[in-house]
């Protein structure tokens, strides 16, 4: 795919019946991030827009880290306005070879779940002649722009809870949700990495970075997980800080990929680690009021893990307390099992 510069448009038609255009550039990628995007006056609806091209990446079944996409909109729009999301995509679609087009393409359609390419909706009510229009009356998936099957049915997601706790009233639990898909030819791919496959589009640079270190050291420990999937993952809360997440993080890897049992509630993990390619499980702070959080929000059948030194500290009765409603606890010093 690398080589000269590339070019795709595609447009989309908005509420008031005017259009944008989103155009896509392919280029080398010489240590670029994979993607960026640009729309005049309009960073937020950028960074979205980034979101969206990297969650439908997540269904394609090859990936290809080598070049960089950059997406940009002739013009802002109103932020309400979704229906732009599927021309977005197709356009990185098409100027990577990803989809072949024909002619120009004009497409309108929104999903809440693009890691699983699926098509919500549109709002655009009557769609002219030659418009794609998506949702379940049109495009319902991705899979059906080249006749393949809903690329949702490949997709495993799991997710796993953690506290969050900054001593406000918002205190509860977040949660953080990982998709796998299975990579195509990743045995014999000499240009993808862990990193390049893992993608968490809510996160900044830095803790994207943290969270791609985490599934890294825990799948090496584990053996069996790396340079085999293509990974998504996602948080209920993008707004915090601390590591304390990595535990559910990696339950939640676990259990996408098959690894682990499924809790029959939830599974509510909090801990982190030096050496997750040991499978080391080590503590964190605020053992008092992450133990009274957890107890508040837990029902029945939440399976709790918190780590080993812990243990002897647990407030008391809050065994007897969680048992009471149906809930598990377990204090762990290795990944496994559980």
């Amino acid at each position: 795919m690398t080589g000269t510069v590339f070019e795709a448009c595609c447009r989309s038609i908005l509420p008031d019946g005017s259009s944008v255009t989103i155009t896509a550039t392919r280029r080398p990628r010489a240590g670029r991030a994979d993607v960026k995007c640009s729309v005049p006056g309009a960073p937020a609806q950028a960074e979205r827009m980034q979101q969206v091209v990297r969650l439908a990446r997540h269904t394609e079944p090859r990936h290809d880290s080598r070049d960089q996409v950059v997406l940009s909109a002739d013009r802002a729009f109103d932020p309400v306005a979704r229906d732009w999301e599927l021309a977005a995509v197709l356009a990185d679609r098409i100027v990577r070879g990803v989809f072949p087009a024909a002619r120009p393409m004009v497409a309108n359609g929104w999903s809440d779940a693009w890691h699983l390419g699926r098509i919500d909706g549109r709002n655009l009510v009557q769609a002219p002649d030659g418009v794609l229009a998506g949702g379940p009356d049109g495009l319902p998936h991705l899979g059906a722009l080249t006749g393949q099957p809903d690329p949702g049915a490949a997709t495993a997601s799991a997710r796993a809870w953690f506290p969050l706790y900054s001593g406000g009233e918002h205190d509860g639990l977040g949660w953080v949700e990982v998709s796998v898909r299975p990579l195509a030819g990743a045995a014999a791919s000499a240009t993808d990495t862990d990193d390049d496959a893992v993608s968490v589009p809510d996160l900044d640079a830095l803790r994207q970075g943290q969270v791609r270190a985490v599934l890294a050291g825990a799948r090496h420990f584990d053996g069996r997980g790396q340079g085999q999937w293509k990974t998504t993952v996602r948080f209920g809360e993008a707004g915090f800080s601390g590591d304390s997440y990595g535990l559910a993080l990696v339950m939640a890897d676990r259990i996408a990929r098959g690894r682990e049992f499924v809790a029959r509630g939830r599974v509510v993990a909090t801990g982190t680690s030096s050496a997750w390619h040991a499978g080391k499980v080590e503590s964190v702070d605020a053992l008092a009021p992450k133990c009274a959080l957890i107890l508040r929000e837990a029902g029945a059948g939440d399976r709790i893990l918190l780590p080993k030194a812990w243990e002897h500290a647990l407030p008391q009765g809050m065994r007897e307390a969680l048992r009471a409603r149906g809930a598990s606890l377990a204090c762990v010093e290795r990944i496994g099992i559980i």
